[in-house]
């Protein structure tokens, strides 16, 4: 089992969401609303590291832990929705190993749990 984490632009998130919908096997994720700055955005900035502190811009996070063998395909379907041209359309990660798994409603572990 994997984790994946994708940081993406707000507008873009029915685009990946509809994207993701389409995924079989894919058993769901998780969204929240985050705040933050990339490396670019602190080195273009004309203010201070102080300032840049409290400018932060919104973003989403989507998390989603899945079978390794459904890893690729759904990086690269967060990709290409959340794709814009433009920079700062976000970042994917790929966590590796997830050592266990737990339905609470059940008690089911492991890749079963998922």
């Amino acid at each position: 089992m994997k984790e994946i984490k994708a940081f993406i632009k707000p507008h873009k998130l029915s685009d990946v969401t509809l994207a993701l919908h389409r995924i079989e096997g894919l058993t769901g994720i998780s969204v929240s609303e985050t705040k933050g700055f990339g490396r670019g955005r602190a080195k273009d900035s004309p203010h201070s590291v102080q300032d840049d502190v409290v400018d932060y811009i919104p973003n989403v996070k989507i998390e989603t832990v899945c079978h390794d063998d459904m890893v690729d395909r759904i990086v690269e379907t967060i990709r290409e929705a959340a794709h814009t041209g433009l920079r700062g359309d976000g970042k994917i990660y790929v966590l590796s190993h997830i050592e266990d798994a737990v339905r609470i409603s059940t008690g089911e572990r492991g890749e079963s749990a998922v």
